[in-house]
């Protein structure tokens, strides 16, 4: 690719003098007061849109106009003519409804300019004029939404803007541009679309022009209209390695000028400026005459600020022969040399240089790597999603770093919709994003969608070098900086040697071939496990710092990253030595030249507080020091351990205690084994028994409560709290019950729970109860299935004072609503709390708190925000306050999803429809069951299913965030995981070895056609022609981009039409037999915090079950992919060919689809497993769902629908649209 010929003129020039640029084309075309018919012409005469006010068709319909001004600002003795092209782009010329003349537009416009620099040329050769092709904002931003109550929503996107950007920039060049000038950018994305198609037309053009930029501050805050500073402009746009960079509009040159000392103080570019004549009266009109503006360029160029100058609006020729004369003898502004740092930036700067200090990067907003942030994102709570990330930021997070790989997500779009969320947020934003993916296609839809300089996580050669410099390439063109992982064709860097190799190698294709900023390279070398007792690994943690070293000073500038819990995974357990490992690994890294990594700073122990004795161990290791270290090191930690454990065992002091503390120190820490004694010793000091409960247990409690909501206890060790203190309370009832004195404990209020009609999940709602309990508040916990009339029956009978619904399945919330009404009707005045895994504050707002007046409706996440909740509607003081705050909050959401969804767009169904997966049938067999019909499995062995748990959801379930293993060594949860992780297995081992839980299943195969275009027929043999029963599926409406299908269900099974024969499986599997027996044998022994084990145990088999027979049908009863050979991890990433979407989940929404699955498998005869009303499944810990075979068959989200298509599903099903809208209102 040639440089333009005007670089070497430009450059030359900008050396010797500042240059000038024209005025304000618009400000000399108002001054004709055209008319509709001058702006029309011969050409658009009929056209049937309004024309006047569009200044870029004159150059069509009046070129005589256009070539007069642009002469008027040459003879004026302006160098620069900027085209008349400022809204010739097709979003802008949209408004007219003439996208299709926007190449002719900027082709004619730069030949018009083009022509009138060279009659000026002509005339005086001794002075140069170029042509500034000009790419203006368009009237529409990619960063910005424009409608307030839907953050998410934007009016382009960047491929639209680079499609239109490139038909202009083509039609300037070929028009004779000298320049390609990108101007009053106030949304930087745009900016960034304007830079990205400029490279790719002057790569398929085969030339390359000079670039200037030009944003505009918009107001007094200094920022531009997407909320920039002028640094952070400046980081994001200097990838176009532009000839100028600088500002124009909106602005005087008085209130310019601060914004242009800045920008002049960093760029290592030409610098240009040209502002507005003063700021508009109140007509509208510019007021500052000639010579005032030209004392005021005259000062910038004084100061030594700027290389260009011009005008903007209200500037005409008499504006620049001022400002020509003004400058004329004055030297330009000299440029600075480039500083190789690495200049990140969100809404503001982040510039990490080779003095930087540690840059932390927030690793939270990862969907692989937190289990609450995966849970927000597929169940589209981008609500909280955003507050995730918001507190990432807050604790000091400087960059954020953005997953969304997995495997139930269309994790592009996810993607999307979240980045979208985070630029509505300036305290979010503000800050640089790392776009982290193992997929280029989503790292590229993160580049799309951030108008900062970003950081892409990662490339590397591990596919070679053609695709290594072909995505270094592209992430260059959108203007990021790259970690480069040191991974090569052979594998990943385990040596020092081939860590040293790779990086250097990677540092030379990149600098030399496609000369790549070596400050945007980030390198990491990859932190291993050290200690772990295998010799090879002894010197992983040496090779890393020596790496670190060694790029410092031989890949000048380059950066380096990494992860550094990793050195040391062996010694998990033990969180004094890990902590240890990591500040001492830090300290020599750091002090090697580590610039940034994902480590919980606030967690770590100070290198100098590192007990000696500990510090020299530890050292020893981590720079393999001699032969024995890790040796030396385990029998150090093995004794800080025992030291721990004996402490813990042996320490009886607080037994020494008064009774009192004794009792509060049981309570606190779960201690069972003297409540007993220590309840009798009470009893005997006090005159009644029932003031032990209300004075040293109640003290206790508090204590408890306090530590919980501060974050210093966590849901299983309060549930034990509970367990002793019902054991204490308990001991204590006969005496109190023989007294006969009618004493009632003294209690902080009554709540009832109870999980609605239809529902057998109660988890959550137990939970809340211990919780709220240890709290000293009455809980009447009415179970699970409770009808709208029992609930409000037995609120009335107990004068309860607040009323707790809970529900897992969507068609609870329907039930939810009913009851809210049903307690306005009868003219209830109580509180009610709403929570369950399918319940939100949205939901709450919108539909059930207006149907309920007469008090609060309010949504409770979770069992850690019910005290608090619970505490200011019972608190006379605090209530009405707190109220009239949540009903203002609910309003707004109310408001804002009636816009969102009036604005919704959604693709119209038959189009949905005509836009399904296409599969070539003709290339794929399925493979033939090994049986049809059904096949039941009674008793299935526990032992077989306990490797499949998947056990990050059970520690979800305490609330104890993470992922396992991780999470067991989590800096602040890592204890209370492990407890609860020991208890689990402990209990686990009894129910099999007792055998106090049965398992079974039942799965099945039947022949199966795709019928129509959504449905599956269900055949009983190959050969018939007629189903004898039919699955019912949903299709995608949501708008895609071209080449994605919207996908149903259905697309996975061949069609009728098609000979090939295709099947469809379903199992039922069960691990909860037993599960309720036992659960009451340990609540009557008042151990709520087994109890809820048990249940949080059955619930993790049964989905473990799922996991294991669907391995055995892929492997043997189906027998598709028999030689397939996964880990548990692996499974859990669902890794295997084929799928088993279950009904009620985002794939197929309609729960009442199981009444299908259920009627073939007969699983209630069979297994025990029946379905509620609401198609809840008995046993609770019970899973159902489907099985497709097919290669090319995956998880999605059928996401909204319209109700065209409700209203075909119910056709299609002979049930009444009402019902269908009921259990479908989440999509609708």
């Amino acid at each position: 690719m040639r440089p333009h010929s005007s670089f070497k003129i430009l450059t030359e020039l900008l050396e010797q003098r500042i240059l000038v640029l024209d005025g304000a084309m618009g400000t000399m075309i108002q001054d004709k007061k055209l008319s509709e018919s001058d702006f029309r012409g011969e050409r658009f005469k009929n056209h049937e849109s309004d024309l006047s006010g569009n200044n870029d068709l004159l150059t069509l319909t009046q070129p005589h106009i256009i070539s007069k001004i642009y002469l008027s600002y040459l003879n004026a003795g302006c160098d620069i003519v900027e085209t008349n092209t400022f809204n010739s782009t097709g979003s802008s010329q949209s408004d007219y409804g003439l996208s299709e003349i926007t190449y002719e537009l900027n082709l004619e416009a730069a030949k018009l300019a083009r022509s009138a620099c060279d009659e000026v040329y002509n005339n005086d050769p001794q002075r140069p004029r170029f042509v500034a092709g000009v790419l203006g904002p368009t009237s529409k931003t990619a960063s910005i939404s424009p409608d307030v109550n839907d953050p998410a929503l934007r009016n382009t996107s960047f491929d639209s803007l680079v499609e239109d950007y490139k038909i202009s920039t083509s039609g300037l060049i070929k028009g004779g541009s000298d320049i390609i000038m990108v101007e009053t950018s106030f949304d930087t994305l745009n900016a960034k679309a304007a830079i990205f198609a400029i490279q790719s037309c002057f790569e398929e053009l085969g030339v390359a022009l000079p670039v200037m930029i030009s944003g505009t501050i918009t107001d007094a805050s200094g920022r531009t209209l997407s909320g920039q500073t002028v640094s952070a402009f400046y980081n994001s746009v200097m990838h176009a390695s532009p000839l100028s960079v600088g500002f124009n509009c909106a602005l005087g040159a008085e209130q310019l000028r601060p914004h242009v000392e800045e920008i002049s103080s960093i760029a290592s570019f030409y610098v240009s400026a040209h502002p507005n004549a003063g700021l508009p009266n109140e007509f509208g009109e510019y007021d500052q005459t000639p010579s005032e503006m030209a004392a005021l360029i005259k000062e910038f160029a004084e100061q030594g600020f700027v290389n260009i100058v011009g005008g903007c609006c209200g500037t005409t020729p008499e504006h620049t022969k001022e400002i020509v004369e003004t400058v004329r003898d004055l030297p330009p502004r000299t440029v600075r040399n480039r500083i190789e740092s690495c200049n990140l930036s969100g809404l503001e700067p982040l510039n990490i240089g080779e003095e930087s200090l540690f840059v932390n990067i927030g690793e939270r907003t990862n969907v692989t790597g937190s289990a609450k942030f995966a849970r927000l994102i597929r169940d589209e709570n981008y609500e909280e999603a955003i507050d995730v990330a918001r507190q990432q930021v807050e604790a000091g997070a400087q960059i954020i770093d953005i997953n969304m790989d997995e495997g139930m997500l269309d994790s592009r779009e996810a993607m999307e919709i979240f980045l979208k969320l985070v630029a509505s947020e300036p305290d979010i934003s503000r800050v640089p994003i790392m776009i982290d993916s193992s997929k280029w296609e989503i790292i590229e839809t993160g580049l799309k969608w951030t108008q900062g300089k970003s950081i892409v996580n990662s490339i590397s050669l591990k596919e070679g070098e053609a695709e290594f410099l072909e995505k270094a390439k592209l992430c260059l063109q959108y203007g990021s900086a790259v970690i480069v992982m040191a991974f090569d064709e052979s594998g990943q860097a385990d040596s020092l040697e081939r860590k040293n190799t790779i990086c250097a190698r990677s540092y030379k294709l990149l600098t030399e071939k496609l000369n790549f900023p070596p400050g945007d390279i980030i390198f990491d070398p990859n932190v291993f496990a050290i200690g772990t007792g295998i010799e090879e690994h002894n010197n992983y943690a040496v090779d890393f710092i020596e790496c670190c070293r060694y790029i410092k000073k031989n890949l000048p500038h380059a950066k380096i990253s990494g992860g550094i819990s990793n050195v040391s995974f062996s010694f998990r357990g033990n969180n004094t030595i890990r902590e240890a490992i990591h500040s001492v690994f830090l300290f020599h890294a750091i002090e090697a030249g580590l610039t940034m990594g994902i480590v919980n700073a606030g967690q770590l122990t100070v290198y100098d507080d590192i007990p000696p004795k500990l510090k020299k161990a530890v050292e020893d290791v981590v720079l393999n020091r001699n032969e024995s270290a890790t040796d030396n090191l385990m029998k150090l930690a093995e004794s800080i351990t025992n030291r721990a454990t004996e402490g813990s065992s042996e320490d009886l002091s607080w037994r020494n205690n008064s009774i009192e503390d004794r009792l509060s120190y049981a309570l606190v820490k779960g201690v069972t084994k003297y409540i007993e004694e220590d309840t009798e010793l009470a009893r005997k000091t006090v005159s009644k028994p029932i003031e032990v409960i209300e004075g040293p247990l109640m003290r206790g409690m508090d204590q408890v409560g306090d530590l919980f909501g501060s974050g210093k206890m966590f849901l299983p060790q309060v549930v034990k709290s509970a367990r002793v203190m019902k054991q204490a309370v308990s001991y204590l009832l006969p005496f109190i019950e023989a007294e006969q004195a009618g004493e009632k404990i003294q209690r902080k209020g009554k709540v009832l729970l109870a999980t609605v009609k239809g529902d057998v999940h109660d988890i959550g709602k137990n939970i809340v109860g211990v919780v709220l309990g240890c709290n000293n508040y009455e809980i009447i916990d009415l179970g699970v299935m409770v009808p709208c009339e029992k609930i409000l029956e037995v609120a009335q009978k107990e004068n309860v004072d607040i009323i707790g619904l809970s529900g897992l399945i969507t068609p609870s919330l329907d039930e939810m609503v009913h009851v809210a009404a049903e307690m306005q009707r009868l003219n209830f005045s109580v509180p009610l709390l709403i929570g369950g895994a399918t319940t939100s504050k949205a939901h709450t707002a919108v539909k059930i708190e207006g149907g309920y007046k007469n008090n609060s409706t309010i949504y409770v996440p979770d069992a850690s925000k019910s005290v608090s909740v619970v505490s200011s509607l019972l608190n006379e003081e605090k209530r009405q306050g707190y109220c009239d705050e949540i009903k203002s909050e609910y309003s707004h959401i109310r408001q804002r999803t009636a816009k969102r969804k009036s604005s919704r767009s959604i693709l119209d169904y038959k189009e949905a429809n005509n836009n399904s997966l296409s599969i070539d049938w003709s290339s794929h067999t399925p493979s033939a069951p090994m049986f049809l019909d059904k096949k039941v499995f009674k008793n299935y062995p526990i032992e077989e299913l306990i490797k499949y748990i998947d056990w990050t959801p059970f520690f979800i379930t305490w609330q104890l965030s993470g992922k396992y293993p991780d999470i067991l060594e989590d800096d602040k949860v890592g204890k209370a995981a492990t407890e609860l992780f020991n208890d689990a297995k402990e209990l686990l081992s009894r129910l099999v070895k007792e055998n106090s839980l049965q398992a079974s299943a039942v799965i099945g195969f039947w022949p199966a056609k795709r019928i129509g275009t959504n449905d599956v027929g269900i055949f009983r043999g190959e050969g018939d022609r007629l189903p004898y029963n039919t699955f019912h599926f949903l299709r995608q409406q949501m708008i895609k981009e071209p080449a994605l299908p919207n996908l149903c269900l259905a697309d996975f099974i061949a069609p009728q039409e098609k000979t090939v024969s295709d099947f469809l499986g379903g199992f039922v599997v069960t691990a909860g037999i037993g599960e309720e027996a036992l659960s009451k044998e340990y609540e009557k022994e008042n151990d709520d915090y087994h109890a809820l084990l048990v249940k949080a145990l059955a619930d993790r088999l049964a989905e473990a079950f799922a996991e294991h027979m669907h391995e055995r049908v892929r492997k043997e009863y189906w027998g598709y992919c028999t030689e397939e050979s996964f880990n548990n991890e692996e499974l859990i990433s669902e890794n295997y060919q084929g799928i088993r979407p279950a009904p009620g989940y985002p794939a197929c929404p309609d729960h009442s689809e199981k009444e299908t699955l259920f009627s073939l498998l007969e699983p209630e005869k069979s297994i025990g497993v029946s379905l509620t009303e609401s198609y809840a499944m008995r046993p609770a810990a019970s899973v159902s769902g489907l099985y497709f075979s097919h290669p090319e068959s995956r998880y999605f989200s059928v996401g909204k629908i319209s109700e065209s298509q409700v209203d075909d599903l119910a056709l299609r099903k002979s049930v009444s649209k009402e019902k269908l809208a009921k259990l479908l209102s989440q999509n609708l």
